[in-house]
């Protein structure tokens, strides 16, 4: 890569419009790297990268709207399950994988963190923090399941069926090999704090984590 397109990648910011955990991973990305996001709903983050960084960008939805939506964009996108389908890609086939919010919805996320691993030489991925204090305090006071602002659902029509905290993450990435070359812990609107990112205190007080991932 030219030191051109190392520079633009340092000083580079991702608009305000796109998600916090969306904006914060377009500034992990480099110019011109080949991109896959898993469950891009409508095409946001991969819309941004094709415009403004120059990606070649691939996705994966499971929902036919999201598919569609991103197909008007003239976003290459395919209907596809997480757990089911990675297994097709080749291993490297991709300089990113991106995996925002949703690895706590699929029925193995061991297995499909193992994927994002494998086909990517980076994958970056956001979780909710189902650590946050004010979890642990509506089980503590309450004795229910919580809904909270990134976790809205009642316990009984959720679509989160994994649900981990920062460290339980963490963990899981030293288990399998998995580098964490970058965490970010997030607060609601996706704004960074400057904790140590799987601390203690980040598994306390951040409602989401950010991580850059690599095979060791």
């Amino acid at each position: 890569m030219s030191m051109d397109a190392r520079n633009l990648t340092r000083n580079f910011a991702a608009p305000p419009e796109l998600r916090g955990d969306l904006r914060l991973a377009a500034e992990m990305i480099e110019p011109g790297s080949r991109v896959l996001d898993i469950g891009c709903g409508d095409g946001e983050l991969l819309s941004y990268l094709t415009r403004h960084k120059d990606v070649d960008g691939r996705g994966m939805e499971l929902s036919q709207s999201g598919v569609n939506a991103c197909v008007r964009h003239g976003l290459s996108v395919i209907q596809g399950d997480a757990d089911n389908d990675l297994a097709d890609y080749p291993t490297g086939a991709f300089d990113y994988v991106v995996l925002s919010q949703t690895l706590q919805a699929t029925r193995n996320p061991r297995q499909v963190l193992l994927h994002l691993a494998r086909i990517g030489k980076r994958a970056i991925v956001s979780i909710p923090n189902f650590g946050h204090w004010r979890i642990r305090a509506s089980l503590l006071i309450q004795g229910r399941l919580p809904k909270t602002a990134l976790l809205p659902f009642p316990w009984y029509e959720t679509p989160n069926i994994h649900l981990c905290t920062i460290q339980d993450f963490a963990t899981l990435c030293a288990e399998e090999g998995i580098r964490i070359e970058r965490s970010i812990s997030l607060d609601r609107w996706g704004r960074p704090y400057r904790l140590n990112p799987v601390g203690a205190l980040a598994n306390l007080l951040a409602e989401q984590g950010l991580f850059l991932l690599a095979r060791r």
